[in-house]
């Protein structure tokens, strides 16, 4: 037993365990001179930058940090579609993963040199994969599912969908550029000698002259109304914010720096909320220093600020004016770059410039990735994400004519007739699902049809027919027509008449026995009769055609009734009696389609008017029928 144990972990330590460093107090009490940056005194931060003495050697006077070694840090995987993919031949699939989410997928075929590649971009809510394969380590050429696993083992789907909108690669670029700004707010705190809290830091007035020299090498001053440019949250109407701060430019990129003293200052509030909402509102902050006194990064309460770039100058208002700087960020902050020399001290000029503000767009971007800022970024991705996943679907259903809402991608996503013949189907379905539910399917059964078949190519002869109950058609179409003709007449007929004659007023919605057709046949049986009557009058005329003698009483009886007005009551009431023997209503020729709007109207008012009538004869005319 002894063998099978194993040593517990030790306890998780508290802030009794640790070792605290000197506060910033103690540091003051000791002799000159002192560091700029202090961590707190549980940790929680790095350093970077701890040496400023100064060397002797000759090589002091040269440039610390030379230019070639300064870069700005982008994320090159954003404009990869613009660059490769973008005006230019290739193909885009979206997708859904039970495990990854939304999936949007680029392929672009490409010849590099003299070797095929396929260049591949997935995107998913974590993160965007790229990657160029050469085509001559493939075994065969892979399909789109194979491609997406080649730069993402993961990927767990069946198919991918195509995408069909002609201004996807838009939608595209903007989703995969969301992460690149071009505005940047930095704020920039004043600390005077001796001051350790943040209601001295923020309550400063005053600004020394070191203090005006620092921040015209930052940028110029500006007024802020009517401010056209970056205004970085401040106020540029009310003067709300002030009346003026610090903006400048910087390789196409602009910097709104919110310096405290600028901002307004408000008598008897201590903390100086006016201030502190836009400098703790940001994610990098400088400290000037006018004097030696340490800078501690938790003097600031705040949630966003992650980063400070502390900088001390050191003889001000001359000629040979130099900074000493040194950077700290929170633990969960990657190291940014670029580093700092040794010593840390730089010599006003151009080069500090150009390191200073490489050193504060890179901090902003590796704060990004710290714990609090990646979730953030992960929700606001996948959201992202999402909606551009469902702009393509549904735009890639408009284009093929499918309905984007209702057309779910279980459908195969293919195929399909045009918007209106789908919005019918939609209809017709809707119509259908109410009427079982209200048990009307069979009981109304001589009501005009709730559904009908998805293609136009049916065959009516294909379907087998047993004398005297018929086999209804599956198509909308009239035999020996054209359909150019009355296909779209046709559909508006079937809508029509659904509207007049769904449900008739006076009967309770109760469901009754099950007649001689199922509820799904019998809702089906309206608008196909136009087709229906066209094979009775064959079989009419042909003598081999078998016939019990009520039907072909009523068929002569409906064939002496055509030559009469259609819209007159013998016309109605023969029409009527024909549906009572048949179980469905019937329109005697498929030319009647062109007088789609009376017939339909006056077949409404016939089935209302004869209901009870229907109902009597119900027994007899199933009688008849067998």
């Amino acid at each position: 037993m002894d063998e099978q144990r194993c040593p517990l972990p030790p306890p998780l330590k508290t802030e009794e365990d640790y070792i605290p460093y000197p506060s910033v107090h103690e540091v003051l009490g000791r002799r000159s001179p002192f560091p700029l940056i202090l961590l707190p005194q549980f940790g929680g931060y790095w350093i970077e930058g701890t040496n400023h003495e100064p060397k002797e050697s000759p090589e002091a006077d040269q440039p610390p940090c030379p230019t070639s070694h300064i870069k700005l840090e982008t994320n090159s995987t954003a404009k990869i579609y613009r660059k490769q993919f973008m005006g230019k031949e290739h193909f885009n699939y979206y997708t859904m993963d039970a495990a990854l989410g939304h999936l949007v997928f680029s392929m672009k075929y490409d010849v590099i040199g003299d070797q095929e590649h396929l260049r591949l971009m997935l995107r998913t809510k974590l993160k965007t994969h790229h990657d160029v394969i050469p085509i001559s380590c493939l075994t065969e050429f892979p399909n789109v599912v194979q491609m997406a696993k080649l730069v993402c083992e993961e990927v767990n789907v069946d198919r991918f969908y195509p995408v069909l909108y002609p201004k996807a690669s838009r939608l595209i670029v903007t989703f995969d550029e969301h992460v690149i700004s071009n505005n940047f707010k930095f704020g920039v705190i004043y600390q005077k000698f001796g001051q350790t809290s943040e209601e001295e830091l923020f309550g400063n007035m005053e600004e020394s002259p070191a203090f005006v020299e620092f921040l015209e090498f930052l940028g110029h001053k500006i007024e802020l109304h009517d401010f056209k440019g970056f205004r970085g949250g401040l106020d540029v109407t009310h003067g709300q914010t002030g009346t003026e701060s610090v903006y400048t430019s910087f390789h196409n990129k602009e910097i709104m720096f919110h310096v405290s003293t600028k901002l307004p200052y408000t008598e008897g509030d201590s903390q100086q909320l006016q201030r502190k909402r836009h400098i703790g509102n940001d994610i990098v902050a400088i400290v000037f220093q006018e004097e030696n006194t340490p800078f501690v990064p938790d003097m600031i309460q705040s949630n966003f600020l992650h980063a400070y770039v502390v900088v001390q100058a050191e003889k001000a208002c001359t000629d040979n004016v130099t900074y000493k700087v040194s950077v700290t960020a929170r633990d969960d902050v990657p190291f940014f770059g670029p580093a700092l020399p040794d010593p840390a001290i730089f010599k006003k000029g151009p080069e500090l410039r150009e390191f200073l503000f490489t050193k504060l767009i890179n901090a902003e971007y590796a704060c990004y990735k710290a714990e609090k800022f990646a979730k953030l970024e992960e929700r606001t991705r996948s959201a992202l994400l999402e909606t551009l996943y469902e702009e393509l679907h549904i735009n890639s259903q408009s284009m093929m004519g499918l309905g984007g809402d209702e057309d779910k991608l279980e459908n195969g996503g293919g195929g399909g007739g045009g918007g209106f013949f789908e919005s019918f189907k939609r209809v017709i379905r809707s119509r259908s699902q109410s009427m079982d539910a209200m048990g009307l399917s069979n009981k109304k059964s001589h009501t005009v049809s709730t559904s009908h078949s998805g293609s136009f190519t049916h065959n009516p002869a294909e379907s087998p027919k047993t004398p005297g109950i018929p086999c209804w058609p599956k198509s909308l179409l009239v035999p020996g027509k054209s359909p150019s003709k009355y296909g779209r007449r046709g559909s508006a007929i079937g809508i029509g008449t659904i509207e007049e004659s769904l449900i008739i007023p006076g009967k309770s919605p109760t469901r009754k026995k099950s007649g001689p057709f199922s509820s799904r046949r019998s809702s089906a049986i309206g608008i196909e009769n136009i087709q229906e009557v066209q094979e009775r009058r064959s079989r009419e005329v042909s003598p081999s055609t078998q016939r019990t003698p009520d039907s072909s009483l009523l068929l002569q009886e409906n064939k002496s009734d055509n030559s009469s007005n259609h819209s007159s009551p013998e016309f109605a009431a023969a029409k009527n009696s024909l549906a009572m023997c048949c179980r469905a209503p019937s329109i005697p020729e498929a030319q009647d389609l062109s007088r789609s709007s009376s017939n339909a109207s006056s077949f409404a008012s016939v089935v209302e008017e004869h209901e009870h009538e229907a109902e009597e004869e119900y027994d007899t005319g199933l009688v008849g029928v067998e």
